[in-house]
């Protein structure tokens, strides 16, 4: 019996890489249904994020990775063109799945909840997963060549 009956949880997803799938990972540990939304390649532009796939593609990969991992839940990707998509608007949403970086987005969503009359949702905050060197695993740092996906170091002068 799953904790919650439904979830949100957001991300670019660009290069799908460890840290990613801790988050999916404990979205789907404690719900059978995960909405997802993946931001739009205007949002990813309006935030200066370089992105290596277009929009069509990473949801094509991640799609493809959901299905794979978690063949027996039910998910739903969700196209973000603003901070939060689906999870504002949706009333069954009961928790939002956040990494240490983004934690403080709860707080903004349980107020956009509030003014719609929605009630608020649990913030489950899932620590950052980190690298082999003791900081974060990101996609920037994957495209800077320093770690690979599993957040092991490349660089040999490190």
């Amino acid at each position: 019996m799953s904790k919650y009956s439904l979830v949100a949880m957001g991300g670019t997803f660009d290069i799908i890489h460890k840290g990613h799938l801790t988050l999916l990972s404990n979205a789907f540990d404690i719900s059978d249904k995960v909405i997802i939304g993946l931001t739009s390649d205007e949002l990813a532009e309006k935030k200066k994020k370089i992105l290596i796939h277009k929009y069509e593609k990473r949801f094509e990969n991640l799609t493809t990775l959901l299905l794979k991992k978690y063949p027996r839940s039910s998910f739903q990707i969700s196209k973000l063109n603003n901070d939060f998509g689906p999870a504002v608007l949706e009333k069954e949403v009961e928790a939002l799945v956040v990494s240490d970086e983004t934690s403080n987005q709860g707080n903004v969503l349980n107020k956009l909840r509030e003014d719609k009359k929605l009630p608020p949702v649990q913030i489950i905050t899932v620590p950052m997963f980190l690298a082999k060197d003791g900081k974060r695993i990101s996609t920037t740092r994957i495209k800077n060549s320093e770690i690979d996906v599993e957040g092991n170091l490349l660089s040999i002068d490190k």
